[in-house]
């Protein structure tokens, strides 16, 4: 019995192309010329501001060419620390010392030092002329102290950024190995099963082989159209429940013929019900048990009832029989073992599979599932 849930491939990291790489680089490069950009305005504009309310009037050129240039500088700078950053990762604070204050001071006194040098030649037309000593004794000792700070918030940033990144792929891949195992899990039980039906068809088979030869030939041809349905949806994990009970219906086929005229099947399927999304061959074990431990001992036959409904955000699939009945002694075979194991795998504590006995004779068993509508 093929009653499990088909396995997907693998879950795979897909390299990103060449053109995607592309498209990934300048959208990135054109979010952090935005960001810097902004940051630029930001602190021209507090310039300015910050000028009239001193009673010092600022330019806004002389605000732009001082702010501009300098946040590009750390635009530019920003992989060189992000790569500083990655090569202290996780090697202790020794060694995160010993790269990064040194590399703090000299890449604050490169970026100072260039960002006065683009400064020099606009300064004349922004702002008062004075000579390259005044401008470093004015300015200098300020934006390297700046430099500094804007170094070590940046690493702090860019690590954080980055813990962000690895945290997001640590529990990607997580979901993904979860995946993987639930996918193992359910091609184990899928394994268990098939023999399991085999078994029993293939021995109902022989006993008609020799008593009713054209009873068994038409039982092999329904094997084989069940058999070909449920391998078309071995790589299901959910499948239609109109589609559900199409390979049911091959499968009460090959019960037919085995029961002759015993057995009566009647179903109940509401339209809202048929597009819900079940788990591939759920009903069948099901089916299985009721014609096994309820029907096949009775000598007049029996009636099955197989009935769905939604009921708020849950399905409620039943099996109803008149058969015997439950027994105190009864216990779960394999198809309702495995059943109960892929429901647990797939929904957890969401879906229940439950076995009762009813009222008017015979058993009933209900699957309670999340309601969800499939979507090819």
């Amino acid at each position: 019995m093929s009653a499990t849930l088909g396995a997907l491939p693998p879950a795979q990291t897909v390299a990103p192309s060449r053109d995607d790489a592309r498209r990934l680089r300048i959208r990135s490069w054109g979010l952090a010329f935005g960001f810097w950009t902004l940051l630029a305005l930001s602190f021209a504009v507090r310039m300015v501001l910050s000028g009239i309310a001193e009673h010092e009037a600022m330019s806004w050129q002389r605000a732009f060419a001082w702010n501009f240039p300098s946040f590009y500088l750390w635009m530019a700078l920003t992989p060189l620390v992000g790569w500083l950053g990655r090569c202290t990762a996780a090697r202790g604070w020794p060694r995160f010392f010993a790269i990064h204050v040194p590399a703090s001071l000299i890449v604050a006194f490169a970026q100072t030092t260039l960002m006065l040098l683009i400064y020099w030649p606009l300064r004349s037309i922004v702002a008062e002329p004075v000579s390259f000593g005044a401008l470093l004794q004015t300015e200098f000792i300020y934006s390297f102290h700046l430099a500094l700070l804007t170094y070590w918030l940046m690493l702090v940033v860019l690590r954080g950024m980055e813990s962000q990144r690895r945290l997001k792929d640590e529990r990607l891949r997580a979901a993904r190995l979860e995946t993987q195992l639930v996918q193992a899990q359910l091609q184990a039980l899928r394994t268990q099963l098939q023999p399991h039906f085999l078994f029993n068809t293939l021995n109902a088979i022989s006993a008609l082989a020799l008593a009713d030869p054209a009873q068994a030939k038409l039982m092999i041809a329904r094997l084989s159209d069940f058999l070909r349905l449920t391998l078309e949806e071995h790589h299901s994990p959910q499948v239609p429940l109109s589609r559900e009970l199409q390979v049911l219906e091959c499968y009460l086929g090959i019960q037919r013929v085995r029961f002759q005229d015993r057995l009566t099947t009647r179903f109940d399927i509401p339209d809202e019900a048929s597009r819900a999304a079940v788990p591939n061959l759920i009903l069948q074990p099901l089916v299985e048990n009721a014609l096994r431990h309820g029907l096949l001992a009775k000598p007049s036959g029996g009636a099955l009832h197989i009935s769905a409904r939604r009921e708020g955000d849950s399905l409620l699939l039943r099996v109803d029989d008149d058969g015997l009945g439950l027994h105190d002694h009864t216990s779960e075979g394999i198809g309702l073992g495995n059943t109960r194991a892929r429901l647990r795998v797939r929904f957890g504590e969401a879906a229940t599979l439950a076995l009762t006995r009813r009222p008017e004779g015979g058993t009933r068993a209900e699957v309670r599932i999340p309601f969800e509508e499939f979507v090819s």
